[in-house]
C-alpha cells in the first residue's frame, strides 16, 4: 500500500513539474520558437567614422529609431552627421526618399563627445579602429555607465567577443555585430555571440540587424569570424604576389576581377579597406591561429609603417 501510494505521489509530482516546465519555456520562447527580444529604440554609436557614420545613417534612416552618435572629437561627430546629410540628398535625387524623409532620419540623430549620453541607450555599438586594447578600455567604460541591460555591441571584424565581454560587468549582454563597407549599401551583418552571450541578446542582436536593412549570418567566436578568416589571405596573398613580382598590381587585380569574376581586385579592395585595417586583422589571424599561413606579407607591413593606407590616405 505504501509503495503504491509513493509511485502514485512521485508520478503526479513528475507530472507538475512537466507542465510547469512546459509552460515556462513557452513563456520564454515566442511563436517562432526564439527567445523574445528587447525592443530597440536608442542605439547608440561609438566612433563617428566611415564605418561609425554607416551605421548610425541605417539605424536612423532604416530602422528609425533614435540614435546616440559619440566621438571624443565633436567636430568629427558633427561633419559625419554633414556626411550623412550628403548622402541622403543623393538619395533624393535619385528619387529614393524624401526631404521629408531625409529631414525625420538627421532629427533621429544626435552627437556627442561625453559617453555618459548612452545612459538611456538600449544598445551602444563600438566602431572604432581594430585595436584591442583601445576597444577592451572602451567597453570597460561602456559597462560603468550604462544601465546593466543595455547591449554592448562591436563592430570587430576580427577580435574575441569573449575577450571583450570579460572587461565588462554584463558578458552575457556582448556581442559582435560585423558590418561591412559601406554599411548603407553592403547587405550583410556578421553576428557573433561569445562564450558567455545569452539567448535574449542574441535575438535582439538579430532583429535589430534584419530592421536595418540587412541579412544577417552568425559566426562563432573565432579569429577572423568567418567573413575575414577568408577574406584576408585572399588580399594578404595578392599583396604577397605583388611584392614577389608575380604580376603588376593591374594585372593581378584584372585577372581577379575578370578572369575569377571578382567585383573588385583584392589590391582594389584592400585599399578599400584600409591596409592598416587588413594588417591588424592579418596579425590577429596569424598570433591567434599560429599558422605561418597568416603571416602578413611584409610589403603590407611596409605600406602601414610608411602611412600609405589606401584610400583614406589617397595612396595605398
Amino acid at each position: 500500500m505504501l509503495r503504491s501510494t509513493l509511485q502514485r505521489t512521485t508520478k503526479q509530482a513528475n507530472v507538475l513539474i512537466h507542465r510547469r516546465a512546459y509552460h515556462t519555456s513557452s513563456a520564454l520562447l515566442s511563436n517562432s520558437g526564439q527567445p523574445p527580444s528587447r525592443q530597440i529604440k536608442t542605439v547608440g554609436v561609438v566612433g563617428a567614422g566611415q564605418m561609425g557614420c554607416g551605421i548610425a545613417q541605417v539605424a536612423a534612416q532604416i530602422a528609425k529609431v533614435q540614435v546616440i552618435l559619440m566621438d571624443s572629437d565633436a567636430n568629427k561627430a558633427g561633419k559625419a552627421v554633414q556626411f550623412i546629410d550628403t548622402l541622403l540628398k543623393k538619395n533624393i535625387a535619385k528619387g529614393k526618399m524624401t526631404e521629408e524623409d531625409k529631414k525625420s532620419t538627421l532629427d533621429r540623430i544626435t552627437t556627442t563627445s561625453d559617453v555618459r549620453d548612452f545612459s538611456k541607450a538600449d544598445i551602444v555599438i563600438e566602431a572604432v579602429s581594430e585595436n584591442p586594447v583601445l576597444k577592451e578600455a572602451i567597453f570597460k567604460q561602456l559597462s560603468e555607465v550604462t544601465p546593466k541591460e543595455t547591449i554592448l555591441a562591436s563592430n570587430t571584424s576580427s577580435i574575441s567577443i569573449t575577450k571583450i565581454g570579460a572587461v565588462t560587468n554584463r558578458p552575457e549582454n556582448v556581442v559582435g555585430m560585423h558590418f561591412m563597407n559601406p554599411v548603407p549599401v553592403m547587405q550583410l551583418v556578421e553576428i557573433i555571440p561569445s562564450l558567455a552571450t545569452s539567448a535574449d541578446t542574441l535575438q535582439t542582436t538579430i532583429d535589430l540587424a534584419k530592421a536595418m536593412g540587412k541579412t544577417i549570418s552568425q559566426s562563432q567566436d573565432r579569429p577572423g569570424f568567418i567573413a575575414n578568416r577568408l577574406l584576408m589571405p585572399y588580399l594578404n596573398e595578392a599583396c604577397q604576389a605583388l611584392m614577389e613580382g608575380l604580376g603588376t598590381k593591374e594585372d593581378i587585380d584584372a585577372t581577379m576581377k575578370l578572369g575569377c569574376n571578382m567585383p573588385m581586385g583584392p589590391l582594389t579592395l584592400a585599399d578599400f579597406i584600409g591596409l592598416d585595417t587588413c594588417l591588424a586583422i592579418m596579425r590577429v589571424l596569424h598570433t591567434e591561429l599560429g599558422d605561418s599561413k597568416y603571416r602578413p606579407s611584409p610589403l603590407l607591413v611596409k605600406y602601414v609603417e610608411a602611412g600609405w593606407l589606401g584610400k583614406k590616405t589617397g595612396r595605398g
